[in-house]
């Protein structure tokens, strides 16, 4: 196996054990502090902070890293010098900008959030002064992602990723009594600090040395000056809807925010398994192909169906016994039944997302390597248009839950156009094959899905524990499943069949 093969492997379960870990951390904070005005806050501040982060590592890395590889190999010197100068001047600005926040923060809180309880609103401006103290070392955690990156090094990256949220879950458990819900936000500043240690560490033995200098090279600055703004929107786009709907949810009921919040990070974690483990193969092979239209469309294809006939039937069984595992994560100490039973509510329509958000990594991924990077901006905009007009129409009727339903709307819109520019090159049998695909697998899953309903209403299964449930709803839906796949999608099932037998059979080479 290559050095390559075996760190994109490494990745992907480090990227699904910071998911896990999100996991834990929500489920803590669940137990400590139940689902009320200061879980509401915090996650205002939170999401805040994580707009910020997500700006900084994915739009400055977008157009960085190549800038820097580029450079480095005309000459070296030059670039370690410009890397340093830009690495200090973008520290420099978050420091202010981290002082400006700090000082500014009960002004502008109240501001993006809208409407929240006095107390949410005190909760939320604190622990944002929290985060913009240490907004330095925050962005300093996103830059040192790239530079490690321009070097080849990965694994650190996830690491600090990893010790961000395990810190605070341990923060929380240790200093709950004392420190309160501030105690996930200490615990975070405290991971992001240990973790930019760390990979500073590893940025220094590959060779990198510090120098304290604002110097950057005049055509590199312009480079980088003329690609950051594009870049740092296309990454605020993504990250904008999340924190659209939190500004909605803030003005319903208490604990809204927590609801959505928990609700979506069960509904995340199918896709997000499914798009690293399909990161290392997929997206390679459609780069490749993006040349030979007929390897492309199979491989697309493929990449399609693998994704239905897998998210489908989850998507299925979490409609089954979503509310056993809310109960089994969440439903502890402060976590009350009443919260438990908002939460469900607000995953049921959450759903959909499981399948669309599985599809959408595949069709960007697409578009991406087809060149339509700038079609996708495009696209990603108006939806952040739709999600707010949706948000305001359907809270009022419906309350948080059309907050939910909103976000799923927004993701089938999102997907359909996607679909519809990308196979307009493809010809109408391409379209009517996806669309054969989708109606065959879902007549199985909707099969699966009726019948363990069923059985679940005889046999009164609600007050099983999850694992139980878990134990007989999953073996008896694959079998359901794969029964039902047999007579409404035969030679899909035998290709994923050959699929799975050629991974377990077949060395990776």
């Amino acid at each position: 196996m290559s050095s390559l093969k075996q760190t994109a492997i490494w990745l992907a379960l480090l990227a699904l054990t910071v998911k896990l870990a999100g996991f834990l951390r929500e489920s803590i904070m669940a137990k400590e502090f139940g689902a009320n005005e200061y879980t509401d806050g915090y996650l205002l501040a939170f999401s805040f902070i994580t707009l910020v982060l997500s700006v900084i590592s994915d739009g400055f890395n977008n157009v960085f890293l190549p800038l820097y590889i580029q450079a480095k190999k005309k000459n070296p010197e030059t670039a370690e010098r410009n890397a340093n100068g830009v690495m200090n001047a973008t520290i420099t600005i978050f420091l202010l900008v981290g002082v400006i926040g700090y000082y500014f923060a009960p002004s502008f809180v109240p501001i993006f959030f809208g409407r929240m309880t006095p107390l949410t609103q005190s909760v939320a401006v604190q622990i944002t002064q929290v985060f913009s103290l240490f907004m330095g070392a925050i962005a300093l955690n996103g830059i040192l992602d790239s530079y490690l990156q321009g070097r080849r090094i990965f694994v650190p990256t996830q690491i600090s990723k990893l010790l961000a949220t395990l810190m605070g879950a341990l923060f929380a458990l240790l200093f709950s009594d004392q420190w309160g819900i501030y105690s996930l936000a200490y615990g975070f500043v405290f991971g992001i600090l240990s973790g930019a240690v760390l990979m500073f560490v590893y940025l220094r033995k590959s060779g990198f040395h510090w120098t304290p200098t604002l110097e950057i090279e005049s055509n590199f600055r312009r480079s980088f000056s003329r690609l950051l703004v594009p870049a740092l929107l296309n990454a605020f786009v993504g990250q904008m809807n999340m924190f659209i709907d939190k500004m909605f949810a803030s003005g319903t009921i208490e604990g809204a925010v927590t609801y959505l919040n928990n609700a979506s990070l069960l509904v995340s974690i199918p896709p997000t398994m499914y798009g690293t483990t399909a990161a290392a193969i997929l997206f390679t092979l459609l780069s490749e192909q993006a040349n030979d239209s007929r390897k492309f469309q199979q491989t697309l294809f493929i990449g399609l169906e693998l994704s239905l006939i897998t998210l489908l039937p989850i998507a299925a069984g979490l409609w089954i016994v979503g509310d056993a595992a809310i109960s089994f994560i969440y439903e502890h100490g402060q976590f009350t039944k009443t919260d438990a039973s908002h939460t469900y509510k607000a995953l049921l329509f959450y759903l959909p997302l499981i399948i669309t958000l599985g599809m959408q990594y595949i069709i960007s991924k697409s578009m991406h390597a087809k060149g339509k990077t700038a079609v996708l901006l495009r696209i990603s905009i108006t939806t952040i248009v739709l999600n707010a007009t949706l948000d305001y129409l359907l809270v009022k009727p419906f309350g948080y839950i059309g907050i939910a339903l909103s976000s799923s709307a927004v993701s089938l819109y999102y997907l359909v156009v996607c679909i519809t520019i990308l196979y307009r090159d493809f010809g109408l049998r391409e379209t009517k094959k996806l669309l054969f695909l989708f109606i065959r697998v879902s007549a199985s899953a909707v099969v699966m899905a009726c019948l363990l309903h069923q059985i679940k209403t005889m046999l009164s299964i609600d007050h099983w524990s999850f694992l139980l449930q878990l134990a007989v709803f999953v073996p008896l839906g694959a079998t359901i499943y794969t029964i039902s796949s047999f007579f409404f999608y035969r030679e899909g099932l035998y290709r994923f069949l050959r699929l799975v037998r050629r991974k377990k059979n077949s060395p990776v080479s």
